[in-house]
């Protein structure tokens, strides 16, 4: 994994790799909500990307939020690229219920973060690992937690 932007480095939780990006949790119970990370250095957006790279973006998170449906059983994936805070290319996926905390608003600056205890943290991983490992064992690799 590259090194993390000191604000995604201190709000979330590095699980593993897909063949282009590392997966984060981010650090905040009020929803399931990921960050996809291109492994590339210097890149703050998809265009800086090469033809294959961005090809393989796509196929990894269309494959997560695939993943997410699943595991979460959410009414919506928010998916988006936005990079006004963190410049450092970043995707967040955000499961999200029509009786989340601001549905159907934006969830940026809408609640605020509230971190998981350690056993929430425990029971997002097991349950998107019975789910991933499964499904993927040949395109993502679980970092030691």
């Amino acid at each position: 994994m590259i090194k993390l932007n000191p604000q995604l480095e201190k709000g979330s939780i590095p699980l593993g790799e897909f063949q282009l990006c590392s997966l984060l949790l981010i650090n905040d119970s009020n929803y399931p909500w990921f960050i996809l990370l291109p492994n590339r250095e210097n890149i703050s957006e998809i265009f800086q990307l090469s033809p294959s790279q961005q090809q393989q973006l796509m196929l990894e998170s269309s494959f997560f939020s695939r993943i997410l449906i699943q595991v979460f059983n959410a009414d919506k994936i928010n998916v988006a690229a936005l990079g006004n805070v963190v410049p450092q290319l970043h995707i967040h996926h955000i499961a999200r219920y029509k009786n989340d905390a601001c549905w159907p608003d934006p969830v940026w600056g809408a609640v605020a973060g509230i971190p998981f205890t350690e056993k929430q943290k425990k029971n997002v991983i097991k349950k998107l690992k019975a789910v991933l490992s499964e499904q993927s064992e040949q395109i993502f690799r679980w970092y030691e937690l």
